[in-house]
């Protein structure tokens, strides 16, 4: 009863609600996306880099209008946290992409699965053209300039 008043009153003020997600329901999801590019940002709120490159994810979400490009924010913070950590760290910052936490327990497995390049240094951005599951991974940080242009040369090779 209280947990449903807390989810009606987070609504009404406008403060982000985080679910936990698994890999599989996130491929699930790219795989459904029809003609939409996903990019998918992996960071955590004890990453310094993760957390200076938000903002620019969160000003490129805002400047999307109607292309068909939807922006996740991926937190890999421990799934105790995601109320104490990650909502708060969220709704304070008022960013208003998606946000999800990964309930992953072996990253040794679910890292290779989203690139067999990646080290497991965050931050890290996986872009995804739903339509021909085509995908490219950065294990780098971005800037809003950079974000914008690798998310328009992804897009136009994408068929």
């Amino acid at each position: 009863m209280v947990a449903s008043m807390i989810m009606s009153l987070c609504a009404l003020i406008g403060a982000a609600s985080v679910e936990t997600v698994s890999l599989k329901t996130l491929e699930k999801r790219f795989k459904n996306g029809g003609d939409t590019v996903y990019v998918v940002n992996f960071w955590a709120t004890w990453c310094k880099p993760c957390v200076q490159e938000l903002p620019a994810f969160d000003k490129f979400h805002r400047s999307i209008g109607k292309r068909k490009v939807k922006v996740i924010l991926v937190s890999l913070d421990d799934p105790a946290d995601i109320k104490t950590k990650v909502e708060r760290f969220i709704n304070k910052a008022g960013y208003r992409p998606e946000v999800v936490l990964l309930d992953e327990s072996k990253p040794h497995e679910w890292i290779d699965m989203v690139d067999e390049s990646w080290s497991g240094a965050i931050p890290a951005t996986w872009f995804i053209d739903a339509a021909s599951n085509r995908r490219l991974f950065f294990e780098q940080d971005f800037t809003y300039d950079e974000l914008v242009e690798s998310v328009n040369t992804f897009a136009k090779v994408s068929p």
